[in-house]
């Protein structure tokens, strides 16, 4: 049976939260559709290349601030934009999907807007025209010092290129609405497919290890977190009896896993690793969790059921991780601890803290990488499909 085909874009430019999401989508549509993925972010030597998905890698670029650098090696932010221009509009090409589905844009990546926008020319033009998607995660960044104009360039490029937006999150939780404030309102339908995540299910009767397990996403941003978990350590190992596993990440810069590191040698207890395969599991063999609040981490932390405190990531304009936090401890889910007022004393105290109570079961809709397969499958009117090969 023919299937249909399903061109995903999606740029990291920070951490790992947005490719994490994008490959979990990618996975779940790849059971009823070919799936090719436009990588426009450095792809870290530790994540296995995805089966039955075709990944394009484009010349890997970030932000650092406002500004576009690069992350590769072979390319100068020059050179590597027409490449990457060019490389998109090729791969539309030649895949010619039935689906095309986007990555924040145009509620994000505004730097990105170059090549984006020619794809979705490409797209409007076409006969027949391929159906069009923004993928959303639960809560958009809603305090930049231009947030009105962006919130209003926004819903005037969705409603003439977009045929919907897909919010991952479930709208009991969070809707768009709450944090996307446009004066021109926003003409195309808004589907909630439940939230993403990924990994395996917790192993039935796996003993929990006497540990605190600290993660930051791809650990960019992570060493706040880590010096605090770091010099907490002795007073956790001493007092609770627990060991730390601390998890940097792969974009965590060389010198500091290398104190990092170092530091352990010489700490009994204190474990510093790179990157495990399935946080998810891992998380829910520890005996208590700390990480930031990114979406992929809150979904872990959820489908793990371990005690799980978060720091969030806060700087500048970025509110979202906070704004996740505190509608997820107002659930039971889990503790937070304010990143202005961490320290060694407040990370042992929070660890103390869970300890001492169980995380409460939030009824959340959890399933939408299924869900927002079905969902375009319903949408468009693809040709029928098959199995995964």
């Amino acid at each position: 049976m023919t299937r249909g085909r399903v061109l995903l874009y999606c740029q990291h430019s920070v951490g790992l939260g947005h490719l994490v999401r994008s490959l979990h989508l990618a996975e779940g549509l790849a059971e009823s559709f070919d799936v090719t993925l436009l990588n426009g972010g450095p792809w870290p030597a530790q994540l296995p290349q995805p089966a039955h998905i075709e990944v394009v890698h484009l010349p890997a670029l970030g932000l650092e601030g406002h500004a576009l650098v690069s992350r590769d090696d072979r390319f100068t932010v020059e050179e590597a934009v027409p490449l990457r221009r060019s490389l998109i509009m090729e791969t539309y090409r030649v895949t010619e999907p039935d689906v095309v589905i986007v990555e924040l844009f145009p509620f994000g990546r505004k730097r990105f807007a170059g090549e984006l926008l020619p794809l979705l020319e490409a797209a409007r033009a076409a006969t027949p025209s391929p159906f069009v998607a923004c993928s959303l995660r639960d809560i958009l960044v809603g305090s930049r010092r231009d947030q009105q104009s962006h919130d209003d360039r926004a819903s005037r490029v969705a409603n003439e290129f977009f045929d919907a937006v897909l919010v991952h999150a479930d709208a009991r939780f969070a809707t768009l609405e709450e944090t996307f404030h446009p004066r021109i309102p926003l003409q195309i339908p808004v589907h909630y497919t439940g939230f993403v995540r990924g990994g395996t299910a917790p192993v039935p009767g796996r003993r929990r290890e006497r540990r605190v397990l600290v993660s930051a996403g791809g650990g960019l941003v992570g060493e706040p977190l880590f010096r605090a978990a770091v010099e907490a350590h002795p007073q956790i190992r001493s007092e609770l009896g627990l060991r730390t596993v601390v998890v940097t990440g792969p974009f965590l810069p060389g010198e500091v896993v290398e104190a990092l590191t170092r530091r352990a040698a010489d700490t009994d207890g204190l474990e510093v690793v790179r990157y495990l395969p399935d946080l998810r599991a891992e998380m829910a063999a520890s005996a208590v969790t700390v990480s930031q609040a990114g979406y992929n981490s809150t979904m872990d932390i959820l489908g793990s059921g371990t005690p799980a405190v978060v720091v969030p990531y806060a700087d500048g304009p970025e509110d979202e991780q906070a704004e996740r936090a505190r509608r997820l401890e107002r659930l039971g889910a889990l503790r937070v601890v304010d990143p202005q007022l961490l320290s060694p004393a407040t990370f042992t105290d929070a660890v103390r803290d869970a300890r001492s109570w169980t995380p409460l079961a939030v009824p959340l809709d959890l399933d939408g990488r299924r869900r927002t397969s079905e969902l375009l499958r319903t949408l468009v009117s693809a040709p029928a499909v098959g199995t995964a090969p």
